[in-house]
């Protein structure tokens, strides 16, 4: 059984970056009461987001990069390890990968596997992630990554191991690398 939802009012309170609109609107429970609700929803778009790995070196690709969000959240220093990422834009999930993997890894991606979908904070962000997982070898680095234009992106290189304890310790608190790197332990493509 859905919930029946009606929109009462739908305030549009920022277009800066993304979009912030200030939804009221009445939600039908189950046992017939009506609730009504008032929430702020940030329109940010889709995104996707890849792990690149190694099997025979053992070995993933993540990037350290300035986040703002974190720096104001109390994470000293503002930077956070995360797997390659970006917004889709106009683009296929599939194509925004493979670009966003040059641009910030330097690594020219070919094949790249649909792992899943999810939505990391539906409490309040509308934006969608589509999870992707492929192989790279060092034949496949076109560039020094890095990013572009007002990026600053530091690519790592590292075993999968010490990715695995970075986790545990705390050093990697993204959390779509957390669940690509968890994803890829309980598939068994690298060794723990």
């Amino acid at each position: 059984m859905s919930l029946k939802i009606n929109i009462i009012k739908d305030k549009l309170l920022s277009e800066n970056w993304f979009v912030l609109r200030n939804f009221t609107y009445e939600l039908t429970r189950n046992n017939g009461e009506v609730v009504r609700h008032k929430r702020e929803v940030y329109d940010r778009g889709n995104g996707a987001t890849i792990l690149l790995y190694n099997t025979e070196k053992n070995s993933v690709l993540l990037v350290r990069q300035f986040r703002i969000a974190t720096y104001v959240n109390g994470n000293e220093s503002g930077e956070l390890i995360e797997t390659c990422a970006g917004l889709l834009d106009d683009d296929s999930p599939e194509d925004c990968i493979r670009k966003e993997a040059i641009e910030e890894t330097g690594y020219q991606v070919g094949k790249v596997d649909k792992v899943f979908e999810a939505y990391m904070s539906p409490g309040g962000v509308t934006e969608l992630i589509h999870f992707f997982a492929a192989e790279y070898s060092d034949e496949q680095r076109a560039n020094k990554g890095g990013g572009v234009e007002d990026e600053e992106i530091t690519v790592l290189e590292l075993s999968f191991p010490e990715a695995l304890a970075m986790v545990k310790d705390g050093r990697i608190r993204d959390g779509k690398a957390i669940m690509l790197l968890q994803h890829a332990q309980i598939a068994g493509w690298l060794q723990a």
